[in-house]
Parts: C-alpha cells; sequence; structure tokens
C-alpha cells in the first residue's frame, strides 16, 4: 500500500467519525427525514471505498 492509499485511508475513517456522529445527532432530532437518509448513503459510500483500499 502507498502513502497516498494510506492517507486516503486515514482520512476516510475521519470522516466516517464525523458522518456517524451527525448521523446520530439528526436521529435524536429528526429536524429533517432526508437528511439520515443522505448521511446513510454518504456513509455507506464510505465504507465501499474504505473496503475498497484496504483489499487492494
Amino acid at each position: 500500500m502507498d502513502k497516498k492509499a494510506k492517507k486516503r485511508i486515514q482520512t476516510l475513517n475521519q470522516r466516517l467519525q464525523k458522518l456517524r456522529a451527525q448521523f446520530a445527532g439528526s436521529k435524536q432530532q429528526m429536524d429533517d427525514p432526508d437528511e439520515l437518509k443522505n448521511l446513510e448513503d454518504e456513509i455507506a459510500a464510505a465504507e465501499a471505498e474504505l473496503a475498497k483500499l484496504k483489499g487492494s
């Protein structure tokens, strides 16, 4: 794994942490139901990219 991939993995892990915190807060508040779906989609996309990077 090269430096660029390691940096991308690190960035994705940080982004996932922030997204999961936003998701938890949004779940409690429930102001905008579309926001939950958008956050779920972003989390899924980030996890898929992370899995792809770790697999290579």
